[in-house]
């Protein structure tokens, strides 16, 4: 299976040949889960402003956004966003580094943007998380983002560990099918000696799990499932497994109705071929009628 990439690929690469060769330029795009993007130059060509739009920005600022992005761009982030956007960055194009590895790994730093924002219920989980252990007791807040119209990600932490909700709407009822047959292989190859260590997940439809039970306005349909993962300490006490952790949490939802997607397609092409291959088997099997040419006694031809 494909695994989707945390960064933003047109970012990556339009700031890539942005530094090669300045011009003007105002671009705008959406990403994964309706997240817009804008890139624009304003006075002068190496400078570009880099603009993102999240469904989810408010919740993402009590649980400490800013602090996160500040952290990671420093004074790229400007004070002031872009209107109807939540959060800018700019981009001098004449301060980055040279062509190498540096350069690659500022380039991708800024395309991780919406990445880096969605991380920063999860690192306050983590953090939250080692307190409580310490505590020996007690449980975290339920945070919630909701970051599509119908869809959300609950994060709460405990003494042992981080518990990772989501909500998803399967469309049609082939969705369903095909969701609990991925759901399942995740629970079933848990079981292989060599990936032992993978969070625990588990999945569940229409009733929600009890850790959210107690919200008001959960849908109450068939065509809503909930996955949950279980995050023990092994998954982010260290800075590397934690970094790779978040990023590759973040994309389940987008990973699992992709798949669906692809296989859905595969079968699709599959069924083609198979009534393509019937259709000549029966053309094969057409047998032909004999005509037969009879002549009169006074040599007319007679056609039956």
């Amino acid at each position: 299976m494909i695994l989707l990439e945390a960064h933003n690929h047109i970012i990556q690469t339009t700031l890539a040949e942005k530094v090669v060769k300045p011009t003007s330029l105002d671009v705008q795009f959406v990403d994964f889960d309706g997240v817009r993007f804008r890139l624009s130059t304003q006075e002068r060509k190496t400078a570009l402003l880099l603009s993102m739009s999240i469904r989810c920005w408010d919740e993402l600022v009590k649980y400490g956004v800013h602090d996160v992005l500040k952290r990671e761009y420093g004074s790229m982030l400007q004070p002031q966003p872009e209107a109807e956007y939540n959060v800018t960055l700019l981009v001098d194009l004449e301060q980055i580094p040279p062509e190498g590895e540096e350069r690659d790994a500022a380039i991708k730093s800024i395309s991780l943007l919406k990445r880096n924002a969605l991380a920063a219920p999860f690192e306050l989980a983590f953090q939250t998380q080692k307190q409580l252990e310490a505590a020996g007791s007690g449980q975290g807040e339920l945070m919630a983002m909701h970051y599509r119209d119908e869809e959300a990600i609950y994060i709460q932490a405990s003494p042992d560990r981080v518990t990772v909700i989501f909500s998803t709407i399967f469309r049609e009822e082939t969705d369903r099918i095909f969701g609990k047959v991925f759901l399942q292989e995740f629970v079933d190859a848990r079981r292989l000696p060599t990936i032992q260590s993978a969070p625990q997940v588990l999945y569940t439809t229409r009733e929600p799990p009890l850790e959210i039970r107690h919200l008001p306005g959960l849908k109450d349909s068939e065509d809503v499932g909930y996955v949950t993962f279980v995050l023990f300490p092994r998954h982010f006490t260290h800075p590397t497994v934690a970094a790779s952790t978040i990023s590759h949490i973040q994309l389940f939802r987008d990973y699992l109705h992709y798949h669906i997607k692809c296989s859905k397609a595969y079968m699709h092409s599959r069924m083609r071929y198979r009534v393509s291959e019937f259709q000549k088997v029966l053309n094969r099997a057409k047998t032909e009628v004999a005509v037969t040419d009879r002549k009169t006694a006074s040599g007319r031809s007679m056609i039956r």
